[in-house]
């Protein structure tokens, strides 16, 4: 005789749980492999992106670093006569402001592309068909440049600038219709403000020549007219006795890169005949420079009794007057 027990409720719901949990548990199984495969790629993708991140920015760095101090080197040895230690300080401190500009972008530029193939990489691994994602985008990049062509225009033209160093902030430039002194420099617009206040904000990418007279070097050329009359070997001798007594002001001589010089006659006529002298000075005094040797010339003349030109009447004038 067999005694049949009856089974419990509890145990009798473990029995239907494992049989629920069996499929549960076969997937899991069979894709643990595939599972931890892929957590593995995903972290090796992540890692990786950080890694080249970080060497990519480090490069970046110490080649516009190595490429400023470059620009550092020949810049002191092309004016290592007479140049202020103000004129260098200032220099250096716009060459490095335009390194950690230079590299701020690159390492912005080198970080989207880098986070973008990343993400791309990472959304395959959940298998996402990248094919559209690729394809809008394409379409997305070929309308952003066909409707931002001024924009990128800009962005191209102000990184070109900052490489090359065409000006900075505190240079007098002429760019066409602006001439003035240089406040900001960005990758889309540069800002110049002009002799009468006007600040002109100017699109990178409309900049098609640049004229910069802060850069190396600059000559201040004064132009002088004597009367027709004077000797030119006793105008002569006035001149060089002047230009010695104002390169010997500790005012003016440092800011002198050479002795000023006399390029001779370049002009007659009106009862005149024109002496030009050129001064070869630091870039942004030739303005100054050339206002104070002006005024010394003036002072030596008068004191030579070396006589200015005067406007010359014509005999139609005096007689109709």
């Amino acid at each position: 005789m067999s005694i049949v027990s009856n089974p419990s409720p509890l145990a009798a719901e473990r029995v239907v749980s494992a049989v629920q949990a069996g499929p549960l548990i076969d997937w899991v199984t069979s894709n643990t492999g595939a599972f931890i495969t892929g957590s593995i790629n995903i972290v090796i993708i992540v890692v990786l992106a950080l890694v080249a991140r970080v060497i990519v920015g480090r490069l970046i760095t110490h080649v516009v670093r190595r490429m400023v101090d470059s620009h550092q080197r020949m810049s002191k040895m092309a004016g290592a006569v007479g140049v202020l230690g103000d004129g260098k300080e200032s220099k250096a401190n716009r060459q490095q402001a335009r390194a950690q500009t230079l590299s701020s972008v690159l390492r912005s530029i080198a970080s989207f592309v880098i986070f973008g193939v990343a993400f791309m990489m990472l959304l395959a691994e959940f298998g996402i068909n990248l094919g559209p994602i690729l394809a809008s985008a394409g379409v997305l990049g070929l309308a952003i440049g066909f409707g931002a062509q001024a924009l990128v225009q800009d962005f191209l033209s102000g990184t070109f600038m900052m490489i090359e160093d065409q000006y900075g902030v505190g240079d007098v430039v002429d760019v066409g219709d602006a001439v003035g002194t240089v406040e900001e420099v960005g990758l889309r617009i540069t800002k110049v403000r002009d002799l009468s206040g006007g600040l002109w904000y100017i699109r990178n990418g409309e900049i098609t020549r640049v004229c910069n007279m802060n850069q190396d070097w600059a000559n201040a050329i004064i132009d002088f007219p004597l009367d027709y009359s004077v000797d030119i070997s006793l105008a002569k001798e006035v001149i060089e006795r002047s230009i010695s007594e104002f390169t010997e002001d500790p005012e003016f001589s440092d800011k002198l890169m050479e002795r000023p010089e006399i390029n001779g006659i370049v002009g007659v006529g009106d009862g005149a005949m024109t002496v030009r002298v050129m001064a070869k000075t630091q870039p942004g005094e030739q303005w100054a420079l050339g206002r104070a040797l002006r005024a010394h010339l003036k002072q030596s003349f008068d004191a030579a009794n070396v006589q200015v030109a005067h406007p010359v009447l014509s005999l139609s004038s005096s007689r109709q007057g």
